[in-house]
């Protein structure tokens, strides 16, 4: 039986009129507040929403009623909003 004749990939080469781009300040380490910060929002809303409950609703802000929740989620969300910028 004959044999297949074998295919050449040709070597890929980037176009030389695109420069790479610079990468050099993007990769910079955070500051240390960042994950500072974010582990102290996740902690303050953690404790926010387990003192709402446990007071039955009376502690942090009685007036607030529901918003309370909105703090307590709101908290945890910004500490996500922070972790995503941590490197």
């Amino acid at each position: 039986m004959p044999k297949s004749q074998v295919r050449k990939k040709k070597v890929y080469t980037p176009p030389s009129d695109i420069s790479p781009a610079v990468k050099g300040a993007s990769n910079k380490p955070s500051p240390v507040w960042v994950p500072a910060t974010a582990v102290a929002l996740i902690v303050i809303g953690i404790a926010w929403l387990v003192v709402y409950y446990l007071s039955s609703q009376q502690w942090p802000v009685e007036s607030w009623g529901y918003w309370n929740l909105a703090v307590g989620f709101g908290c945890m969300v910004a500490s996500l909003g922070l972790l995503s910028r941590w490197r």
